[in-house]
């Protein structure tokens, strides 16, 4: 590609512009920014309970949601009965590498539901068993 000088005389371009470069790379970067947020969304949203805890550790760990509604979750795999649900907790013990199991139950759910969770993961190999809360305000 050449382009003509004051002088008439032919010079090649040599450079690159890279205007075009930053410029969809700003964008892919606020893309990315506006979506992180929705990634990280549970798969159903529960009241927990609030208790004065400690923040916990970033482990390997199978994440169990309780609704009051009769709805469940193993990760992000909803499930709309009990045995289903639990058959599911056994299922992500044994197929996965993580043996933290984190219960989060709603304020309101069932008290029966969430001893039974903790039983069948304990059975199915659990290590440990960690019940999640909110932090109580002071």
């Amino acid at each position: 590609m050449a382009f003509k000088t004051e002088n008439n005389e032919e010079q090649l371009m040599t450079g690159i512009n890279v205007a075009p470069l930053v410029d969809v790379c700003l964008v892919l970067v606020i893309i990315f920014m506006v979506t992180a947020p929705l990634l990280s969304d549970p798969a159903i949203k529960v009241n927990l309970p609030k208790a004065k805890t400690q923040e916990g550790e970033e482990k390997d760990k199978i994440t169990v949601t309780i609704a009051p509604d009769s709805r469940y979750a193993v990760n992000e795999k909803i499930f709309t009965n009990e045995p289903d649900f639990l058959a599911g907790i056994d299922k992500a013990l044994k197929e996965g590498a993580a043996r933290m199991v984190v219960v989060k139950a709603d304020a309101e759910a069932p008290y029966g539901i969430l001893t039974d969770v903790m039983a069948r993961a304990k059975e199915a190999g659990a290590s440990n068993i960690t019940i999640a809360t909110e932090q109580k305000k002071k």
